[in-house]
């Protein structure tokens, strides 16, 4: 048997949005570890494969969260559809008594609608604006049905995953929009939510070794730092896991009210908390960055 300690989220629940594949599905698997229930959302199910072309379904991640020690439940959500969102809450709430103390905003869908060779105005204006309805609107959807069960027990944790630390523009218009409206989404709802005692935060991975990454770099886990060989920076790269232990070391933290309307990083939480990434390395891709590529900016 396992001791709280040992499953020290045993008794929360937890939404993760997005839970599909690559940060979502680390995500919900390490809070899962930690013992949490996790409802898993997303729109791939066994035989029903979402716009994304790819295989990995929800069960298959729900399977996972409860191998690892934790429950998975798994709920087909379109989280741009607003009765979908509303009835995920409606569906926790009657579960769980009421319960809810985690949401991570995770949903993202903006990879194929990026162009990162186009300018603003040469890109394709619906592809940026669908962007921004898949990656910003969802989580203000999510977020605006999950808060009243956050409100009610008058604590808990929302995390919105995003990507970069900052404001500064990242190579393309809408998907810098996109990342940065996640931090600011997070520091606004922190204001609101203040009274309430529930905590926003903002979380960015490093260079995250997803499924499609590993494909792209035509590696797998065994052998991933080969992909180096095509980008140098991969070796600084990290599972889904690493950004998913971060979670449940925030959700695990007693005085993570602390950090509400901030934003932050996986390599800063490893640093605070002491995990390691699931291989037993600690990526450090901020360390990385500023050694790799910003001291040749300079």
């Amino acid at each position: 048997m396992h001791d709280k300690k040992q499953r020290p989220l045993k008794d929360k629940i937890a939404v993760v949005t997005g839970a599909t594949r690559g940060a979502g599905r680390g995500i919900a698997m390490m809070l899962g570890e930690a013992g949490a229930t996790v409802y898993v959302t997303g729109r791939t199910t066994k035989g029903n494969v979402s716009p994304m072309g790819r295989t990995e379904t929800i069960d298959e991640t729900a399977e996972l969260v409860t191998k690892k020690g934790g429950k998975g439940i798994p709920v087909k959500v379109d989280h741009t559809v607003e009765e979908e969102v509303k009835s995920l809450f409606q569906r926790i709430d009657k579960e769980q008594d009421g319960k809810l103390h985690i949401l991570v905003n995770d949903v993202w869908g903006g990879d194929p609608l990026t162009d990162w060779n186009a300018s603003f105005w040469e890109h394709s204006l619906q592809d940026g604006l669908l962007m921004q309805k898949n990656a910003v609107h969802s989580h203000m959807i999510t977020s605006y049905y999950a808060a009243p069960l956050l409100v009610k027990n008058d604590k808990g944790l929302i995390i919105e995953i995003t990507d970069g630390v900052d404001y500064n523009y990242r190579g393309n218009l809408y998907y810098s929009l996109a990342k940065i409206s996640a931090i600011h989404l997070a520091q606004a709802m922190a204001k609101d939510l203040e009274p309430h005692h529930v905590t926003c935060i903002a979380l960015t991975p490093g260079f995250l070794r997803s499924e499609a990454m590993l494909e792209l770099f035509e590696v797998t886990e065994e052998n991933w730092q080969e992909g180096a060989k095509k980008d140098p920076h991969f070796i600084a790269s990290e599972t889904p896991f690493f950004v998913g232990r971060a979670v449940a070391a925030l959700a695990t933290d007693p005085h993570v009210h602390r950090k509400t309307g901030t934003v932050t990083s996986s390599w800063e939480c490893a640093r605070e908390y002491g995990f390691t990434d699931v291989n037993g390395q600690t990526p450090d891709w901020g360390k990385h960055f500023e050694e790799h590529v910003l001291s040749k900016e300079t």
